[in-house]
């Protein structure tokens, strides 16, 4: 027998000794080490007025997310200087060479469109902007990006009507995410679908794996939050946690025990954004919402 067959067949032999009870040390009664696969991003929204003033930019953010501890940035296009226009490669790959220094990932890129327009040319463009920054998507390696179903009037027509188009405009942007492999994942928003339900039933009529949802725990205002959150949860791909949740549209400061006792039975293992839409300092804010989500995640 030769000694690479011989010393194969004696580290299976001392396998079980090894790896008995889930323990490197055999007759150790500690339980094996675990840790969360859950991620943590900043969505770039939370220094909104910060971003269109020139006072920060995208490299200060992914500095600020690392010194807090995220493991990635959440980069929407619209603080790009060339919106809706694709910015240039050079600048991507800029971004990209900074995560990189910095340890961080870009998994998320966002678009702001409008499919609850009637008018069918204005949502046809925005098909096409979707469609150029999923590229963009592509190039600084993200897996998914946002889009809205949109707001505004539609005179003439019943929501079902607009439901019907809705839905035929997210399965075009699906059929170029596939091409692309970037998912496109609508964030609810609290602009024309308001309730879990009507989101599911989008989802379900586009029937796309790469038609997605992105849960926006702070645009469920109807009804209790946090049972609509637990509707939504078995369908998300992406969560946004914001410091605010809102009580039959009052607003209140969200339970982050409710919201990771839900993380936690859905097994949810992906990505969490947070996002601060209130006065004060952003930094602060994101900061105590991470800390905060954390200790409840671990006391769970």
């Amino acid at each position: 027998m030769d000694k690479k067959r011989r010393d194969l067949l004696r580290g299976l032999s001392l396998a079980p000794i090894f790896l008995d009870s889930g323990n490197l040390i055999a007759g150790s009664s500690e339980k094996p080490f675990t840790t969360s696969r859950l991620q943590f991003s900043v969505n770039a929204y939370s220094f909104n007025s910060l971003l269109s003033s020139g006072e920060m930019t995208f490299f200060n953010m992914m500095e600020f997310a690392a010194e807090l501890g995220l493991n990635a940035v959440d980069l929407t296009g619209y603080y790009f200087s060339d919106y809706p226009n694709m910015p240039d490669d050079q600048t991507l790959f800029q971004l990209k060479k900074k995560a990189l220094e910095l340890g961080l990932n870009i998994p998320w890129t966002g678009v702001r469109n409008n499919f609850v327009s009637p008018d069918k040319v204005s949502r046809k463009a925005d098909i096409e902007m979707i469609r150029n920054w999923l590229q963009v998507s592509s190039k600084l390696g993200a897996s998914i990006m946002r889009i809205y179903p949109g707001r505004g009037e539609h005179e003439g027509y019943s929501r079902e009507e607009v439901k019907k188009w809705i839905v035929e405009d997210f399965q075009e942007c699906a059929k170029y995410a596939e091409e692309i492999g970037v998912i496109a994942a609508m964030q609810h928003h609290n602009d024309f679908l308001y309730e879990a339900d009507e989101v599911i039933d989008i989802l379900k009529k586009v029937d796309s794996e790469w038609f997605g949802l992105i849960l926006d725990i702070g645009s469920l205002r109807r009804c209790d939050p946090y049972q609509e959150i637990a509707k939504l949860a078995p369908y998300a791909n992406y969560w946004f946690i914001k410091e605010l949740i809102y009580v039959d549209g009052v607003a209140e400061p969200v339970n982050m025990k409710k919201i990771a006792a839900i993380l936690k039975e859905n097994n949810y293992t992906g990505y969490i954004s947070f996002e601060s839409l209130s006065d004060g300092d952003p930094k602060q804010i994101v900061s105590s919402m991470f800390n905060e989500f954390k200790a409840a995640y671990e006391e769970l």
